[in-house]
């Protein structure tokens, strides 16, 4: 039997990397998938790799009337099973360099726009729905150039604690997922150059107990793990997908 059969998952983030990766995963297991993200070209080539039961919605998470206008589609098909919220926005940039557009950037996408898609989504849960934060290994660690968007994803490690204890009584579930390196077009999009990708991605390689980044495929594997009732006695928990990165 399929986990999520019938089940219906909004993916933010979902035309790329690990969202897409969740969604093509959810679908395959019987979810109907609302994908959300910024680019519509991108969100149309999403739409023919996952192939059947997902619908595209073109939204900026941290602008709430776009976060209304994707609950209202969405609530034409019915109520919302799971949010995986995996929207973000990384720049690399020394403290010394960061001006207030780049953190209120990071901030706006990566904590704010992930608290209003979570705060707007709750008259559309139903009661027992699963809710995902995709963090980051980065926000345990000091990381030169990541003080913005770590800290906006320690953030999220935050709110899962808070929304454990406001929504139980509606039984629904918080989880928060941390990646470690994987390979994706925002790995990439992170360096300048394919040459200083490949330096930074041998350079993180060696502090990874498994040897490897991962792969989007992996981290969506885990977000079945905390979509479904596999998962149905854990709530509140931050679940490392790094390779051991931050366990030694």
């Amino acid at each position: 039997m399929s986990l999520l059969n019938t089940k219906i998952a909004v993916v933010t983030g979902g035309s790329s990397g690990i969202g897409l990766a969740t969604a093509k995963r959810f679908v395959e297991e019987g979810a109907h998938v609302f994908i959300v993200g910024r680019r519509q070209a991108e969100l149309d080539q999403a739409v023919v790799d996952i192939g059947r039961n997902v619908t595209a919605v073109q939204a900026d998470i941290s602008k709430l009337e776009d976060l209304d206008h994707l609950y209202e589609i969405v609530a034409r098909k019915g109520k919302i099973d799971v949010i995986f919220a995996a929207a973000a926005f990384v720049e690399k940039v020394l403290t010394v360099a960061v001006t207030p557009e780049h953190f209120d950037a990071t901030f706006n996408a990566n904590a704010r726009g992930t608290y209003f898609t979570v705060q707007k989504a709750l008259p559309y849960l139903n009661d027992g729905a699963s809710i995902i934060l995709v963090a980051s290994a980065g926000k345990t660690m000091g990381l030169p150039g990541r003080s913005t968007y770590s800290a906006s994803k320690a953030a999220l490690r935050s709110l899962a604690r808070t929304w454990t204890s406001e929504f139980k009584d509606r039984k629904i579930r918080t989880n928060v997922l941390s990646p470690g390196p994987v390979e994706t077009p925002m790995f990439e999009g992170q360096f300048p150059s394919k040459e200083g990708a490949a330096e930074a991605r041998k350079q993180m390689t060696a502090t990874i107990p498994l040897g490897r980044p991962g792969r989007p495929e992996e981290v969506a594997s885990a977000a079945l793990f905390l979509a479904s009732d596999l998962s149905s006695y854990v709530t509140g928990i931050d679940l490392p997908v790094d390779g051991g990165l931050t366990a030694v």
